[in-house]
């Protein structure tokens, strides 16, 4: 695999983290304390620089989820690791690096409604509505990509590119 094009440079993501920073900023005004819930292991580039960009207390966690099971049917969330923390009664505040089909963060939120936070919403650094196979509105969105295998920004192929400051296409090589 290679790199093709790049999609959206180093400079347009610190554009879009700092927006996206200042939006949850206002939103939390009033907020005593976020919870920010990173879901592993893309989203760790982006969750740093988010909550780097804010300039409130926040908490981190990390949960690493993944989806399995017939895609018919949508599939059973199966937590990999999970919280450390009780999120009853908290703002939490899932931060993801990319939306796909939606299943995984559609069930993930689920599961995270059930230990009742006093709010709980999401920001996801990408977005690929192309690929959408459940509705999944996200409440913080950064950018919108096409429908290609994208890397770079902690999204990876086999685990490598995550180092990319930049997230780029990647193809095949001939």
């Amino acid at each position: 695999m290679k790199i093709d094009k790049v999609l959206f440079s180093e400079a347009e993501i610190r554009e879009c983290v700092r927006r996206l920073a200042g939006q949850i900023e206002r939103d939390y005004a009033e907020s005593t304390e976020l919870l920010c819930v990173g879901v592993l292991k893309g989203c760790f580039v982006f969750m740093a620089d988010i909550i780097r960009a804010l300039s409130r207390d926040v908490t981190v966690n990390f949960m690493e989820v993944s989806s399995y099971g017939d895609s018919t049917v949508g599939g059973e969330l199966k937590i990999l690791k999970d919280l450390t923390v009780d999120i009853k009664g908290r703002d939490v505040l899932i931060i993801e690096d990319i939306i796909d089909s939606g299943r995984t963060i559609s069930k993930l939120r689920e599961e995270l409604l059930s230990r009742g936070p006093a709010s709980l919403k999401l920001c996801a650094m990408f977005d690929k509505p192309a690929r959408r196979e459940v509705e999944c509105d996200a409440d913080y969105i950064g950018l919108e990509v096409p429908d290609v295998f994208v890397v770079g920004y902690g999204l990876d192929y086999a685990e490598k590119y995550r180092n990319l400051p930049y997230l780029a296409e990647i193809k095949a090589e001939d």
